[in-house]
């Protein structure tokens, strides 16, 4: 989860859902019309595909107007992949890619996945865990000096969130980025903000979403893979799984396509939840935890191979259901290593700078969700209630009320 207000507000939850520093956040960066925009009062919900039943296709139209209604959501794409033979398959979209010109959401827009970022370098990772080029027993100080209490911090603490690393979106980190909203950041800057940081616990003591863990992670992919991430990334990932569209952006835009514009509360309004200021865009300040690009139709993809480890050995995939819940991060009923869970099911959700995603697996059946949202920093996950409603229906129930808490 990626969070970014702008008002003053902990950075942990305002970025990256880490350690926290009590500062103010950066504002949107300039160009256009930025500010004061209203969600419109209409909304549009599109049934792209559907071979589900109609009461099931009913109920899946009626739980999205909902949230989206409640958290004013500006617009959505969300898919239901029933799996199995006849399981029927879902694909909406809802509300309006951009506010100000009315263009309508559509299925085939790039999407930044933010956190969702973190399940594909983990599962990196794990790979040459796999492979015997590194142990998750190693410690980071092998790869990285100068990290607080390097030498006793394990690369599977880093991955299943129980390091304590200090993260780097403290106060010299918002301090700079408030300076330029637009300038390039390098690993090496986010990794002296780590080296400048206070551990938030002892490795092993708790379980909390600490951004620093996997960009950390990301620098040790390269160093053993031996080639950039991204071109990792590709040659491991994106290309057997033929997710086409999925990459990992080397500039500040990011985008090479046509994408949704990302929203978050309007900073000169705070108090006034139906106005939204155009988030800033800059790809760099969030690195290998949450710089990744990819389109809903990977997504649902993707859903399906992490929940079933389809890139790792059987005992590595397993290793990483070995969860427990967060003392602080997002609305995860446990996590474990690379992956979370929420009514038994496995995936990963992300937020920051105006968009909010999820991509969730059901072992059991093998279905999967896909929910992409054009806002963030609101008081929950829109995506995440969507995501626990939809789990409802299939169990047969509503789920939980869309307008209460994820």
């Amino acid at each position: 989860m990626l969070r970014w207000l702008t008002v003053p507000i902990l950075t942990c939850v305002a970025l990256l859902g880490g350690a926290c520093s009590d500062t103010p956040d950066p504002v949107a960066g300039d160009g256009g019309n930025t500010s004061g925009h209203r969600v419109p009062d209409r909304l549009v919900v599109d049934i792209q595909s559907s071979s589900v039943s109609p009461e099931l296709s009913v109920r899946f139209e009626a739980a999205l107007a909902a949230v989206m209604h409640c958290d004013g959501v500006p617009g959505a794409v969300v898919s239901v992949d029933l799996g199995g033979a006849g399981g029927g398959r879902w694909v909406a979209t809802a509300g309006v890619s951009d506010i100000e010109s009315g263009d309508p959401m559509t299925a085939d827009l790039q999407w930044p996945i933010r956190s969702i970022t973190k399940s594909f370098t983990v599962t990196l990772l794990l790979q040459l865990v796999d492979e015997g080029l590194v142990s998750l027993d190693d410690t980071i100080d092998t790869w990285v000096e100068g990290i607080p209490g390097g030498d006793s911090i394990t690369l599977g603490e880093l991955a299943d969130m129980t390091s304590g690393v200090p993260d780097y979106t403290g106060e010299a980190f918002v301090e700079d980025f408030t300076a330029d909203p637009t300038a390039r950041f390098t690993r090496q800057q986010l990794l002296d903000y780590v080296r400048e940081g206070q551990p938030s616990a002892p490795p092993g003591a708790e379980r909390r979403y600490i951004n620093s863990s996997t960009v950390l992670l990301g620098e040790v992919v390269e160093q053993v893979g031996g080639e950039p991430f991204a071109e990792l990334l590709e040659q491991r990932v994106t290309d057997a799984l033929g997710l086409d569209d999925t990459f990992y952006p080397d500039s500040v835009e990011g985008f090479t396509d046509s994408h949704a514009t990302g929203y978050q509360p309007d900073g000169d309004n705070p108090s006034d939840g139906d106005t939204l200021d155009v988030a800033p865009v800059n790809f760099t300040v969030f690195d290998t935890a949450g710089a990744m690009i990819s389109s809903a139709e990977d997504l649902e993809a993707w859903a399906a191979a992490l929940g079933r480890g389809d890139l790792l050995a059987t005992a590595t995939a397993e290793q990483r259901f070995d969860a427990s819940p967060l003392v602080e991060g997002p609305e995860y009923d446990s996590y474990g290593m690379g992956i979370g869970e929420l009514d038994q099911w496995w995936g990963h959700t992300g937020e920051g700078f105006g968009y909010t995603t999820l991509v969730m697996y059901d072992p059991t059946s093998g279905a999967r969700v896909v929910a992409l949202m054009n806002v963030s920093g609101l008081d929950q996950h829109p995506p995440t209630k969507l995501f626990r409603r939809i789990a409802g229906i299939l169990q047969g129930s509503d789920g939980p009320d869309a307008c209460g808490s994820a």
